[in-house]
């Protein structure tokens, strides 16, 4: 078990040597932290020796220089130039945060970024300022549409933070694949079987092998399948797609860059590293924030008094179960399985950071 403190201040230390600002290594870190605290660990320390893997491969600019490439007073493309993607989303968010503070509400579209951790964590910079805040990306292609055998999609997250009053926020976040890559990976590295409904061989037959992603399979869309409504959950990834990448100009679909290094990237790529699509709405460009704020709180109140299915303790509302699992890490500390430790005990001995 490890204290929030001590993944900080090592991990904040990695970003540095890898040649990241002092303030981008802080803001990174905090990003990636994020995800360990709310106890989405697919997607916090265990993703650290991949970022590092892909600066070595020269496919992360460690000092990018983020810059708004076209605008108008409720939107923008931004070319994150190849850099952290824990970096240049919550640059983005913030460019739309100021566009709605001005215009009701801001849009922005990324290219040329990379991997931006949870999306939660983005959504919800929208929070503090009474907006609702959206955030999504596409991502490696791992998943295959409905009656494909061929991975053309990523995970391509959706986030939807909204502001209450006494109630915590609604934050939504969520893969559009039946199941995010990062849990096959926890699954490989606990030498357990996937459940039925998460992936499929290559020849598009169910498959319960963790690893069947080496052997040319593909991750399924949320549904599993077509009986179960696969044609939703691959519409919503292509939604996540467009908005991230065909709006943005960034790389789409098939030609996404892995996120491992080893993974050569595609030739003849349509478009500038991989894209993010970040809003927020000022909730007063609506209706009164506080009043807004008010009703929020008597939907998740009325939702939580709904009546349980025997055996199950309560209805939950989206961002319960994080919200409460980061209250617990942060005094208890974060677990992280043998095989993320021993990444990291190579990172330390690579840079000659303590852990």
């Amino acid at each position: 078990m490890y204290s929030y403190k001590q993944l900080f201040d090592f991990t904040q230390e990695v970003f540095l040597h890898m040649g990241c600002p002092a303030e981008d290594a802080e803001l990174a870190t905090e990003v990636l932290l994020a995800a360990d605290l709310r106890g989405i660990d697919s997607h916090g320390v265990a993703r650290l020796s991949g970022y590092v893997r892909l600066w070595e491969a020269g496919r992360i600019n460690a000092k990018p220089n983020i810059r708004i490439v076209h605008e108008t007073p409720s939107t923008a493309t931004v070319d994150g130039d190849a850099g952290l993607g824990l970096v240049v989303a919550p640059r983005a968010m913030e460019i739309a945060k100021k566009k709605a503070e001005q215009a009701g509400t801001g849009w922005v579209s990324v290219k040329n970024s990379n991997h931006f951790g949870i999306a939660g964590y983005h959504a919800m910079m929208a929070l503090e300022k009474d907006m609702i805040g959206i955030a999504m990306t596409n991502a490696s292609p791992l998943v295959a549409p409905t009656f494909s055998t061929d991975r053309m999609l990523g995970t391509n997250p959706i986030s939807v933070a909204v502001p209450a009053n006494r109630q915590p926020p609604f934050v939504a976040d969520l893969a559009t694949a039946a199941a995010a890559n990062g849990k096959l990976e926890i699954l490989q590295r606990k030498e357990k079987k996937a459940p039925l409904g998460w992936i499929q061989t290559k020849d598009g037959q169910e498959s319960t092998n963790p690893n069947e992603l080496k052997d040319g399979g593909a991750l399924l869309p949320l549904g599993s399948d077509r009986d179960h409504g696969s044609h939703k959950g691959y519409a919503l990834a292509a939604v996540v797609d467009i908005l991230s990448a065909v709006l943005s100009g960034a790389n789409y679909g098939p030609w996404v860059p892995p996120f491992v290094a080893f993974l050569p990237v595609a030739d003849n790529l349509p478009g500038e590293g991989i894209g993010h699509f970040l809003g927020a709405l000022r909730v007063d460009a609506f209706r009164p924030a506080d009043e807004f704020k008010q009703h929020m709180d008597n939907w998740i109140e009325t939702f939580r008094s709904a009546h349980v299915v025997p055996g199950e303790g309560a209805v939950l509302i989206p961002g319960d179960p994080e919200r409460l699992m980061e209250e617990i890490r942060m005094i208890q500390g974060i677990p992280l399985l043998e095989p993320v430790e021993r990444d990291l005990e190579t990172l330390s001995q690579r840079f000659g950071i303590k852990l």
